[in-house]
């Protein structure tokens, strides 16, 4: 059975460097034997979570679909900018409704619970949006998110890839690679 691999980027920008970077990434992991599914946050529009929203209307439609799709993947493959060096507002809205339990016999952290987590970062600053994924490491891993230790930062992204999308660097496709042939063989060991 191939592993399942959910690919998604932080941003919400269509032109966005971490949806290209984690695209060659999804590539990689295709190319490792991995089935997987690459998805746009932009494309699921979400409320700011509130324990008062979700009380009177329930989980939004959109964080019913991404909650059904990180739970039925294996792993995860995450590009996320950085924004005043944290994660976007976009990604972490995210984790917060599709953390949120639907019913009293579903398991606690049904959409991440032993998923196995790739990260990496792109910016045109130097740092490659580093500082961010050190905040995304610590939410994944606080809900029970099994975090790769390797990551990748793409600095200067709006040098980095040509315009068939590619990384220019070969260094840095090795690497994003690496992430990703990891997810998969992490997750093929564990199922």
């Amino acid at each position: 059975m191939h592993p399942r691999i959910l690919a998604l980027s932080g941003s919400l920008r269509a032109a966005s460097y971490n949806t290209q970077l984690v695209r060659v990434a999804a590539a990689a992991a295709r190319a490792a034997g991995a089935e997987v599914t690459e998805i746009e946050l932009r494309d699921y529009p979400l409320p700011v979570f509130s324990e008062d929203l979700e009380a009177i209307e329930g989980m939004p439609e959109h964080a019913s679909t991404l909650k059904a799709m990180f739970a039925d993947a294996d792993g995860l493959l995450i590009s996320s900018p950085e924004y005043n060096s944290s994660v976007t507002a976009a990604l972490k809205n995210v984790i917060d409704w599709i953390s949120r339990p639907t019913g009293k016999d579903e398991p606690p952290l049904i959409a991440f619970n032993g998923k196995v987590a790739g990260l990496m970062s792109a910016s045109p600053g130097g740092l490659g949006g580093m500082r961010g994924l050190v905040h995304l490491r610590a939410i994944l891993g606080n809900i029970r998110v099994i975090v790769l230790p390797d990551q990748v930062a793409v600095s200067a992204a709006h040098d980095a890839f040509d315009e068939h999308g590619a990384l220019k660097d070969e260094r840095k496709r090795g690497q994003i690679a690496g992430i990703a042939e990891r997810v998969v063989e992490v997750c093929s060991a564990l199922n």
